[in-house]
C-alpha cells in the first residue's frame, strides 16, 4: 500500500472529525473548523495527513513546538490517529516519521507523545518506534465557565 503524507488542507477537515471519532475524541465540524484554522496559521504547529493513492485520509498527526522554562524545547505530538482499518499496516509509522522529520526541521532536541494508559498497543507501537516512557503523571483539568 502506498501512503503519501502531507500538510492537511481544509479539504481534510471532515476526515480528521471522523477519524477523531473512532478514537474516542468526538469533535463537531465546525470545532475541527475553528481549531484547524487556528492550528494552520501557526507556525510552530503542523497536521500532518497520509493519504492513500486514492487520495482517502487514513490516518492523521498534529505537532507541536513546546517551550518550557525548565526544560529543553521539544516537539509534542498533540494526537495520532489511524483509520480503524489501517492500524498494524505502517500508516502510523510512516507519520511518526514525518513528524520527526518536522521536529528536526525545527532544530529541537526531541520529540514527545502523551498516550492514555489504557493505550496499550499505542505503547507498544512508542516503544517499537524507539521512544522510552520518562515519567507517570496525572492530568488535572479546571474548566472555565
Amino acid at each position: 500500500m502506498e501512503i503519501n503524507v502531507r500538510r492537511a488542507k481544509r479539504m481534510d477537515e471532515s476526515s480528521i472529525a471522523d477519524l477523531a471519532d473512532q478514537l474516542g475524541y468526538p469533535c463537531a465540524l465546525p470545532e475541527i473548523r475553528a481549531r484547524m484554522a487556528r492550528i494552520m496559521q501557526d507556525e510552530d504547529q503542523s497536521i500532518l495527513v497520509a493519504e492513500q493513492a486514492d487520495s482517502k485520509v487514513v490516518g492523521w498527526v498534529h505537532v507541536f513546538i513546546a517551550r518550557r522554562l525548565i526544560v529543553e524545547t521539544f516537539v509534542e505530538i498533540g494526537g495520532l490517529i489511524v483509520a480503524e482499518g489501517q492500524r498494524g499496516s505502517g500508516v502510523g509509522k510512516v507519520l511518526l516519521e514525518a513528524a520527526e522529520d518536522w521536529a528536526r526541521d525545527r532544530e529541537v532536541s526531541g520529540m514527545r507523545v502523551r498516550s492514555n494508559v489504557i493505550r496499550k498497543e499505542a505503547h507498544r507501537f512508542y516503544k517499537r518506534l524507539g521512544y522510552r516512557r520518562i515519567k507517570q503523571q496525572n492530568v488535572f483539568y479546571k474548566k472555565f465557565d
